[in-house]
Formats: C-alpha cells, sequence, structure tokens
C-alpha cells in the first residue's frame, strides 16, 4: 500500500463547542472537491465535553489528532498541528466554521495564480446568525488598529470584477497558506495569546515580499468567537502587535487617516493655503498616489502614540 501524500493539510483547533465541531467537519467533507487529496489534522486544547471521545472514534486515515496536555492557546494549538503537517497547502478551520459549496475551489485558484507570490489567502465569512458579512479582509484604520472589513464592495468593481483584493492581512478563522511559507515565517507567534497571532503572521509574510489576498468568490460562515473567554486579551494583543510593528501600522493607516482628513476638510474647509496639501491627500486616499504625504505619516504616527499611552494607561503597565 502506497504513502498517503496529501495536496491539503487542514488545520482545526479545538476547544469544546463539541456540535459545531461536529457540523464544521460534515460540511468541511461535503464541500471538497472529490478529487482533492487531504488529511485532517485536529488539535485539541482541553476540551472537556465530550469533544475528545468524539475524536476517538473518528476511524480514518485521513483524521490526525492531537491532544494537548493543557491548554495552550490558539497560536500553539495550530503551530502543533501545522508541524504535524505534510500536504503542500495549509488551511487553518476554526471549528465554528459552516462551510458551503465552492468555497475552496477559488481560493486554490488564486494561490496557483500567485505563485511563489503567494502569502496568506483569506475569503469572505459570513455571520451564521444574519448572514451579513463578518469578515472581507483586514485593514488598519486611521488610529492604527487592525479591522475587519465588512463591506464586499470594497475596493470597488474592478476588484469584484477580478475576484479577489489586496490586504494587509485576514483573519485565522479560515485562511490558507503554503505549508513552506510557514515554515519558512515560523507559524504563529505564541506570545498572542487569542488574537493577532493572524495579522502578525500576514505581515511577516507580507516582509517577505508576499502577496495578501481576500478572495471574494469563497464564502463561507461563521459563528464567530464561539469559544468562551476567545476576547479576553484583545487590547494587550493589540498592544504587542502595535510596538512590534509601528511603522508598518502607520504606513497602513495612512489611507485611512487620509480619508478622514478630507471628510473634516469638507465640512470645515481650511486657508486655500493648505490646498496643495489637502490634493497631496486626495490623491493618496483615491490610491492615485502611492506613498502617503510626509504630514499624513506624522499624523498617524502621533494616533498610534496616543493609543500606546492608552493602553499603558488602561492596563496599568509601565512605560
Amino acid at each position: 500500500m502506497g504513502t498517503f501524500a496529501p495536496r491539503v493539510s487542514f488545520v482545526i483547533p479545538l476547544y469544546n463547542c463539541l456540535s459545531l465541531t461536529q457540523a464544521m467537519f460534515r460540511s468541511l467533507r461535503d464541500t471538497l472537491p472529490h478529487d482533492l487529496s487531504a488529511e485532517f489534522i485536529f488539535v485539541d486544547d482541553g476540551s472537556t465535553d465530550g469533544t475528545r471521545s468524539w475524536l476517538e472514534s473518528l476511524a480514518d486515515r485521513s483524521v490526525h489528532v492531537l491532544l494537548n496536555l493543557e491548554n495552550c492557546g490558539f497560536a500553539a494549538s495550530v503551530n502543533r498541528g501545522a508541524a504535524r503537517a505534510v500536504g503542500e497547502i495549509l488551511i487553518l478551520l476554526n471549528n465554528d466554521l459552516v462551510l458551503t459549496p465552492g468555497w475552496l475551489s477559488p481560493l486554490l485558484r488564486q494561490y496557483a495564480r500567485l505563485g511563489s507570490t503567494a502569502g496568506v489567502l483569506g475569503n469572505v465569512q459570513r455571520r451564521v446568525d444574519n448572514g451579513s458579512i463578518d469578515h472581507a479582509g483586514i485593514t488598519i484604520n486611521e488610529k492604527g488598529k487592525p479591522e475587519h472589513i465588512q463591506d464586499i464592495s470594497a475596493g470597488g468593481p474592478a476588484a469584484w470584477f477580478r475576484g479577489w483584493r489586496k490586504v494587509p492581512a485576514v483573519t485565522g478563522a479560515c485562511l490558507l497558506i503554503s505549508r513552506r511559507l510557514w515554515q519558512e515565517l515560523g507559524g504563529f507567534d505564541e506570545r498572542f495569546v487569542n488574537g493577532c497571532e493572524d495579522v502578525d503572521l500576514c505581515f511577516r509574510a507580507i516582509s517577505a515580499r508576499k502577496t495578501n489576498l481576500v478572495v471574494l468568490r469563497s464564502s463561507v460562515f461563521h459563528h464567530v468567537s464561539s469559544s468562551v473567554g476567545r476576547k479576553l486579551r484583545d487590547e494587550r494583543n493589540t498592544l504587542r502587535l502595535t510596538l512590534k510593528w509601528r511603522d508598518t501600522l502607520a504606513l497602513f493607516a495612512a489611507r485611512r487617516w487620509s480619508e478622514h482628513y478630507l471628510s473634516e476638510e469638507w465640512r470645515h474647509p481650511r486657508a486655500p493655503t493648505q490646498l496643495r496639501a489637502a490634493i497631496q491627500v486626495f490623491l493618496h486616499a483615491f490610491r492615485l498616489r502611492h506613498t502617503p504625504p510626509a504630514f499624513v505619516l506624522l499624523g498617524t504616527e502621533a494616533a498610534i502614540e496616543h493609543e500606546i499611552k492608552r493602553w499603558r494607561q488602561d492596563l496599568c503597565l509601565d512605560d
């Protein structure tokens, strides 16, 4: 009997929520192309709700189960699962997703199109409760903080016609990355505890001159942060991300800062001598100028510094 060599390794971290896990796995298997060779790696992070008994019942050579001795968190669990993977492609999936027919093929097509420049690829995620868009990529707002894009039309008709849009980052709830790039980047930084490890990974991919995309023709449903305690460390994680990637965040924030500046300019016109500055900001905001004006960068850097001071005060951290 030959050695099983999957092309895609699905890495699925688990922590309780057994019924959601079972539904996700059914939808995953039901929506995969028939000719796709795949393995499924479950990493249980200390579940106590019967998840481990269910995992023991999965008698399939394509299913691998790893059990953490203690609760290690999302980043460590994914890293452990990815280290076990042998596929060319890694796809990370939350256990509270509902996969829909046709969700995977657009991701694989864009991965193939990018070739060696492929970074981290994500998709559109809709909320299970009301169908609204929870994620169509991650942008950086005018304060230098990551936030989900929740408008599928962002990027305009050209992006929709192409079926993809470049983004700074995508969520780790459902992402694709080559196993080789994952290994080169070192996987998730485990200093992030259940938050921002995905954005950090995407920034490292950009630093390695790779391209991150959200694939607009791939869509799934998401129960959104079903695990208890998922959001407890958001502020600390975002502070850590900001301190690590301050200059990068300032650059990404410049476009949103420019849009905010123009909005204020429209409501409260300034002196005519500032018209040249407004034109420069306009060109940058509408992607007609790649490099932000110097005073825009100063504005984003000041906004980020203000957030850092607020975090240090709110979290009672020393300077």
